[in-house]
C-alpha cells in the first residue's frame, strides 16, 4: 500500500500487506460492535441509588449515592469494580513497601487491577472531560485511599462499596464474597438512572490459551505486548513491584 520499511524484503512487504488487510478488516469490526454496542436498547433501572464512601472536597470522609457520581451535563458513568481484597487464590506478592504492605495478603489489593488503575490514573483527566468515571472496592476507604497515595494515583475517583450490594448486583463480586473486576457503564436520563453495559467478557467462555480480555480494548499494557515478536507471553503477569 506504498509504504516500505529500510532493508525490507520483499517476502516481508506481501506478507504485511497480508497483515495490514486483516488490520482494516479489525478496525472495521471493532466499529461495527461499538455502532451496536451504542444501539442496545434501554437497560435495566438501577434498583436503588447505592451509597458509596469517598472523599469529600474537604478531604474528610462523606457518604456518596450514585446518583451524585453523575456530574452536571454528563449523562454517562463508568464504575471499574477493583478487586481489593484480591481473589483468595491470587498469589503473587504484596506491596514491597507502605502500610499496604501490613495486610494480610488475602486482604491486599490485586495486581492487575493495579495495573489497570496506573494507565487509567493517567488517561482520567482527559476521560472527565466527557464522562464521569469511578473505580470501587470494597475494601474500607481508609485502605484503598492509603493504597493510592502509595501509588500515586492522583486522578481517580476513589470509592469504597463496603456495606452496599452495589458489588454482588453488578457482578464484581461471586456469590462466595470474592471480587471480580467488572467495568459497568450507567446512564442517566433525566432523573432516570439505568445499566448501559458490562463487560460481561468476564464470565463467557475463553478459546485456549487466552484470558477474558473483558477490559482488554483499554488497556495500553497488553496491547502493546500484541505489537512485539513475542507477544503477550505466557510466563509473565502484572506484580505490584518489580
Amino acid at each position: 500500500m506504498g509504504i516500505t520499511f529500510p532493508g525490507e524484503s520483499a517476502e516481508y512487504r506481501v506478507a504485511r500487506d497480508r497483515l495490514l488487510e486483516q488490520e482494516v478488516e479489525l478496525r472495521r469490526a471493532m466499529e461495527s460492535v461499538a455502532e451496536e454496542r451504542r444501539r442496545l436498547p434501554p437497560g435495566g433501572m438501577v434498583p436503588v441509588d447505592y451509597t458509596f464512601h469517598g472523599q469529600g472536597t474537604d478531604g474528610d470522609p462523606t457518604e456518596v449515592p450514585l446518583s451524585e457520581l453523575f456530574a452536571p451535563g454528563k449523562d454517562s458513568l463508568v464504575i471499574y469494580s477493583m478487586m481489593f481484597p484480591r481473589d483468595p487464590e491470587d498469589q503473587r506478592p504484596g506491596p514491597d513497601g507502605g502500610l499496604t504492605k501490613l495486610l494480610p495478603l488475602v486482604e491486599g489489593p490485586c495486581p492487575s487491577c493495579t495495573a489497570l488503575l496506573d494507565q487509567l490514573d493517567g488517561v482520567a483527566e482527559h476521560v472527565s472531560q466527557r464522562i464521569n468515571l469511578a473505580v470501587a472496592g470494597k475494601a474500607p476507604l481508609g485502605r484503598i485511599l492509603t493504597f493510592a497515595e502509595e501509588r500515586g494515583w492522583r486522578r481517580l475517583r476513589l470509592l469504597s462499596s463496603a456495606g452496599t450490594t452495589y458489588n454482588r448486583d453488578y457482578f464484581g463480586e461471586t456469590a462466595d464474597g470474592h471480587q471480580r473486576p467488572m467495568l459497568n457503564v450507567f446512564q442517566r436520563d433525566g432523573q432516570t438512572i439505568r445499566h448501559f453495559w458490562g463487560s460481561e467478557l468476564l464470565y463467557a467462555p475463553t478459546d485456549p490459551g487466552q484470558d477474558p480480555r473483558h477490559v482488554g480494548t483499554i488497556e495500553p499494557l497488553w496491547n502493546l505486548y500484541d505489537l512485539t515478536p513475542s507477544g503477550r507471553g505466557t510466563d509473565w503477569d502484572e506484580q505490584l513491584s518489580y
